[in-house]
């Protein structure tokens, strides 16, 4: 079970590449992992690491020292395409990562997100162009994310609306998943069947 969704403020990485897919976030060879750990090295590894496993100079965005406490990931169009994996979320909120904004993400890639702990904020192309200059006039410009009034706070009092699908919203506040929301209600479940007998006999027929 995550931690539940709070409000924070941090400045953000921007990395402004459109059609990142999953095999770029997470290459393929690490899907053999069944847990987070390791997965912090495995995140976006083709672009950070020299065959030698070495960092790559120039160094890539997230590992400068500048960028290593952000919490917020800016990125171009389309991200979290291809094919379906968790270890894509799993690898970005163990860096740290707990929202990632962008025009738009793949459908797969969103609900896995939602279902870690990860916030994907949608926003308008045109709101997408002033994040940018604004992180380019000033890289440390700081955001704060409030997921249950849903708006990013930007400098100056502006604050940008998103929208997320309310059970999701729910999830992530409360620190659960479908699973733990279920959990949570055997004891009304257990009663409401307690006074509801079964219509019919599942055990009908059998020896």
């Amino acid at each position: 079970m995550a931690e539940p969704f709070r409000t924070f403020t941090s400045a953000v990485i921007p990395l402004l590449r459109e059609n990142i897919d999953r095999d770029q976030i997470v290459p393929a060879r690490y899907l053999k992992v069944t847990t987070k750990d390791g997965l912090r090295d495995a995140l976006f590894h083709d672009w950070r690491y020299d065959e030698d496993g070495g960092l790559k100079e120039p160094l890539f965005v997230m590992d400068r020292v500048a960028m290593l406490d952000r919490k917020i990931l800016l990125v171009g169009d389309n991200f979290g395409t291809g094919s379906s994996r968790e270890h894509a979320p799993w690898a970005l909120t163990t860096w740290g990562i707990r929202a990632i904004l962008s025009t738009s993400f793949a459908d797969i890639f969103r609900n896995n997100a939602l279902k870690n702990g990860l916030l994907p904020i949608v926003v308008e192309p045109e709101r997408h162009r002033q994040l940018v200059e604004l992180i380019e006039t000033n890289p440390r410009t700081e955001l704060t994310v409030d997921l249950e009034a849903q708006v990013v706070h930007l400098p100056g009092d502006e604050d940008l609306p998103f929208e997320v699908d309310p059970f999701a919203r729910m999830m992530l506040l409360a620190g659960t998943d479908e699973m733990g929301y279920l959990l949570g209600k055997v004891d009304a479940i257990e009663a409401w069947a307690a006074t509801h007998p079964a219509r019919v006999d599942t055990l009908a027929g059998s020896s």
